[in-house]
């Protein structure tokens, strides 16, 4: 097995805690696991100060660019008073370090809960600070970020994982046609929806990444910014059949709209980006199989069943791409 296949073979807890100490903190010696798999993320205790969340990043997966872009939107949405957790910058203003082959940064540790997804109130609140981000996030543009590409997310996917094998042979020329039905589909309603505009995102803007405390909201793991349009950050906050999920979209565009309009041309982009999701996922864990935490996490993928329920999901998702939009309320 190569390096490449298990990257952080090397990261012992005593190289992570000398890495912690090699930009001048004390460590503990406490540490705690966090639940990461592209990354590697612990909480780690110091001495007499509260604890920090280190972040090891996956060698290889981004250039230390596209990841001081991440470090830089993050400290500016936090300046602007978004509820964002930043990196934390060293005496010279650096926040990505690296230790004997491994970057990281440092954060500070904030708790919460899952938000409550069905209040009204709580959509709203949520809405306010996604379009806070946003107007924010369409200043200025990302120059080493990913963009949301259809082709990338979807037909590269497909590609792969149909090359990679792992689906299984008696499956395969199902899984071809239903994605390139899905692929042709989705490029039409793309095409329809333009010109939307392209701003700088959260990304992965799922409830686990929304932390919920009295205060209300703040938002987590940044590290999947990147450039898209503006319902990328609303559409994985629904949930339900389609009436539920317009009506929470309504309470969320009304928070939205407080501080920018959202174009609600975006709205038909909703199930294209569910099913290219969908894709990119199948195929984000077959790029990372090798890797001995992904069989152990996700012992389900490399079966059978996976791959025809996978397959039902996607046959739903082409009759949901030939249902109309939401409607707007």
């Amino acid at each position: 097995m190569s390096e490449q296949d298990t990257p952080y073979a090397n990261l012992t807890p005593e190289t992570i805690l000398q890495a912690i100490e090699s930009v001048g903190y004390q460590p503990s010696g406490g540490m705690l696991a966090l639940n990461s798999y592209e990354n590697r993320v612990y909480q780690i205790g110091m001495e007499d100060a509260l604890p920090l969340v280190a972040k090891f990043y996956r060698p290889e997966r981004w250039s230390s660019e596209s990841i001081l872009e991440e470090h830089l939107f993050s400290l500016a949405l936090a300046e602007d008073e978004i509820p964002v957790v930043a990196p934390l910058a060293d005496s010279k203003g650096a926040t990505l370090h690296e230790f004997q082959g491994y970057r990281f940064a440092l954060f500070p540790r904030r708790g919460g809960r899952w938000p409550e997804l069905d209040n009204p109130d709580n959509l709203e609140w949520i809405g306010r600070f996604i379009a806070r981000i946003h107007q924010l996030g369409s200043v200025k543009a990302f120059q080493h970020r990913p963009y949301i590409d259809a082709n990338r997310m979807g037909r590269t996917s497909a590609e792969y994982l149909l090359a990679s094998h792992i689906i299984p042979l008696e499956l395969e020329s199902s899984y071809r046609r239903i994605t390139d039905s899905l692929q042709t589909v989705i490029e039409e309603i793309f095409a329809t929806a333009k010109p939307h505009k392209t701003i700088r995102l959260h990304g992965d803007c799922h409830p686990g990444n929304i932390l919920w405390t009295d205060r209300g909201p703040h938002f987590v793991d940044m590290d999947d910014c990147q450039t898209g349009p503006a319902i990328q950050d609303l559409w994985m906050l629904l949930s339900g059949d389609r009436q539920e999920m317009a009506l929470q979209l309504s309470y969320i565009r009304e928070g939205y709209e407080t501080f920018r309009e959202l174009d609600t041309r975006e709205i038909a982009l909703i199930e294209p980006l569910r099913s290219l999701r969908m894709i990119h996922y199948a195929a984000w864990l077959a790029r990372r199989w090798t890797d001995p935490a992904f069989p152990n996490a996700f012992p389900w993928f490399n079966t059978h069943q996976y791959w025809q329920e996978h397959l039902l999901q996607l046959e739903q998702q082409l009759q949901s791409l030939e249902a109309p939009p939401l409607p707007i309320y």
